[in-house]
């Protein structure tokens, strides 16, 4: 395959059982989430999925580099949520033997810009996302989402950031919280259900946890009612 590493993807089954929703965790193959640690008590079905090249991988159109002379962005998510949908999911849900009602996608850095992509698309077979440190201050990003967002009713996503994140990277991820919020108030704005949230640190601290709250929130939105 092009962008995902289905070789590479990873099934931790949750305590509903193969009937239980699966979260969809984007991951490096290189330098990989603690994404067992994050997961442990959750409920629904957690599934590693290492995509490569993030750069132009999870980017939604291809931009400049961060700094004068760094490479740019490829802009290939597309092609790579094609592949997600129509080829890995399926492979990784019949290997393992899942039949979920439901599905949600996760991820950190540009993995929560390109989980917050695959949500907010029309069609999209995700009914709840979470966006850790996203990289939503892509450029063109926030004007995006609030055109292209379709109703969002019934459906679920959890943005989280550190606190301390505005204050380093490049000018353009200056204004992240900001833009943060932005997204928030577009997802609102299509009837989306929104939990942000603003915690310690900066863009390269608190993974694990961060990974965990998501992981959390969105287990506790996708138990129905009365759900052990």
């Amino acid at each position: 395959m092009g962008c995902v590493d289905l070789g590479g993807c990873e099934v931790l089954l949750g305590a509903r059982g193969r009937g239980a929703p699966v979260v969809y965790v984007i991951d490096l193959p290189e330098h990989p989430f603690d994404v067992a640690t994050a997961a442990q008590g959750v409920r629904a079905t957690v599934a590693r999925v290492p995509v490569r090249d993030w750069g132009d991988s999870l980017t939604p159109w291809p931009a400049a580099g961060l700094h004068p002379g760094d490479p740019g962005f490829g802009g290939r998510a597309e092609g790579t949520l094609a592949e997600l949908t129509d080829e890995v999911m399926p492979a990784v849900e019949a290997a393992h033997g899942l039949v979920p009602a439901r599905r949600a996608i996760c991820g950190y850095s540009l993995g929560g810009l390109f989980s917050l992509y695959a949500f907010a698309r029309e069609g999209s077979p995700f009914c709840a996302c979470a966006c850790l440190s996203g990289s939503v201050w892509y450029e063109g990003w926030v004007d995006y989402l609030r055109r292209a967002c379709p109703d969002a009713s019934g459906r679920f996503a959890y943005l989280s950031i550190g606190r301390k994140e505005r204050r380093s990277g490049a000018p353009i991820m200056r204004g992240v919280q900001e833009d943060l919020e932005a997204c928030a108030e577009a997802l609102r704005s299509r009837g989306c259900s929104v939990e942000l949230v603003v915690g310690p640190g900066g863009h390269l601290q608190y993974h694990t946890e961060r990974l965990a709250a998501g992981l959390s929130a969105l287990d506790a939105r996708l138990a129905p009612p009365g759900a052990p």
